[in-house]
């Protein structure tokens, strides 16, 4: 009997309009200390692990983005079953040689350059922004979403 399957793509979470605000009031000061906490966990490497959790988060810290879910449901023994997708990530060596070489500097570029735009544009440039706080994660270790 053949299988069929059909996916998924959840995101859960508040709106644009709320994202903008939480921004404005509180994730651009807090995203802000969660950043510099992070690097100074990553730099002292006892804390790299907890740095680097921290800053894959900072995209739900800054901006709320809820954590995307991508599911299938397969069709088995005339049952639907709800399967979680998870994308295949770089082997573990080619991330830490990438962090090391590049991502933790070329990460820092892009978090300025995300707050710049924001700063700079007075708000206008908050879609632009949000767009840069998700990508940090793969920018940083090539994290796949």
């Amino acid at each position: 009997m053949a299988n069929s399957s059909v996916y998924i793509e959840q995101e859960r979470g508040p709106g644009l309009l709320i994202r903008a605000l939480y921004f404005i009031f509180v994730g651009l000061w807090l995203g802000g200390i969660w950043t510099t906490i992070a690097w100074v966990l990553v730099v002292s490497i006892i804390g790299l692990p907890l740095g680097l959790m921290m800053l894959n988060r900072i995209p739900q810290i800054m901006t709320l983005k809820p954590v995307r879910e991508n599911r299938y449901m397969v069709e088995q023994d005339g049952r639907w079953v709800m399967r979680k997708y998870t994308k295949e990530q770089p082997s573990f060596l080619a991330r830490a040689l990438y962090f090391l070489l590049i991502g933790w500097w070329f990460s820092a570029l892009w978090l300025l350059s995300a707050w710049a735009i924001a700063g700079i544009t007075l708000g206008l440039g908050l879609p632009l922004s949000f767009w840069m706080f998700d990508r940090v994660p793969a920018i940083t270790t090539l994290s796949r979403f």
